[in-house]
């Protein structure tokens, strides 16, 4: 890419398992990223909605919460994470989110979008794409899976409708073995094509290949937790590694390693709190968080503790 990512860059992460943990990966070495203020998401559509939500801030009213199958509360724009046993606790916590959501937006520069899978479900009410079906009866919904150019038509109007936001999109490699491995090839190979049309005809959008670094240079099922769909610490943490390569700036590595090594010390848990070494270790971590500080006024310190 032309350009890349610096400390001081607002980053919002979207989409799958991946783009939480990559966007953890950010945040816990204090770059100003959010991650999913919507829990995860799968398909394109139910992506470019919560961009555009993000970007109106109009907040959540009564008419879209739901009863969920398990007698909770929640909208279609959210996953089950989001479950709460009242409507007022629901509109409270949700919108208190969306605020912070369409702050952080609008300072954002890079948006990151992981990308799981081509099919949607459709609510036969609404005849809107759900995020999340909510252990709702299937009878509720249609099943569809999204065409390449449908999926291209929601993706590059991203792109074009926020010319000010660079776009990095990746197919993510966790595995959506539901329809058997030759429907799941199928359903990557859709948002494959899609993402490569888009990144062809817009400046603004980029195109990091996360699924193609698990299949063709991991190559391995070791790399695959034991419920053969997730990517395990190991492989996460060799795709992160060309992520960095691929989207940070090479300046930002000497502020990365402070920070990674501040990190380390505001998670250490002492033996004897009230050892003269311990009190020596304070005096020295107070005094690297002031160093930190003064170089790399940029980094969200705070981010480092969480």
């Amino acid at each position: 890419m032309e350009q890349t990512i610096r400390y001081g860059d607002g980053l919002l992460f979207l989409g799958s398992c991946f783009a939480d943990e990559v966007g953890q990966l950010c945040r816990g070495l204090g770059f100003d990223a959010l991650v999913n203020p919507f829990g995860v998401l799968y398909n394109p559509v139910s992506v470019a909605n919560a961009v555009h939500r993000m970007a109106n801030g109009r907040p959540f009213a009564h008419e879209e919460v739901i009863r969920t199958g398990e007698e909770f509360y929640c909208t279609f724009s959210h996953n089950t994470t989001f479950w709460q046993p009242t409507e007022e606790s629901l509109l409270v916590r949700i919108n208190a989110d969306l605020l912070e959501a369409h702050r952080h937006f609008e300072n954002a520069r890079w948006i990151i979008i992981s990308l799981g899978t081509s099919w949607v479900f459709r609510s036969h009410e609404t005849q809107e794409v759900v995020a999340n079906c909510h252990k709702l009866p299937a009878s509720q919904f249609d099943r569809i899976c999204l065409s390449v150019p449908t999926a291209v038509a929601v993706l590059s109007g991203l792109a074009k409708m926020y010319p000010d936001k660079q776009f990095v999109y990746t197919v993510s490699p966790l595995r959506h073995v539901k329809d058997g491995m030759h429907g799941n090839q199928l359903s990557k190979a859709a948002l494959l094509l899609a993402v490569d049309e888009v990144c062809k005809s817009s400046r603004n959008a980029h195109y990091f290949p996360a699924y193609e670094i698990m299949l063709d240079e991991l190559r391995d099922y070791r790399f695959y937790k034991e419920d053969m769909v997730h990517p395990t610490e190991q492989a996460v943490c060799h795709i992160w590694d060309k992520f960095v390569d691929f989207a940070i700036d090479p300046k930002e590595k000497p502020a990365m390693k402070a920070a990674a090594e501040l990190k380390q010390m505001l998670h250490h848990k002492p033996v004897y709190p009230e050892s003269e070494a311990f009190k020596r270790f304070e005096k020295h971590k107070e005094e690297k968080i002031s160093e930190l500080k003064h170089y790399y006024p940029d980094i969200r310190i705070g981010f480092l503790a969480e």
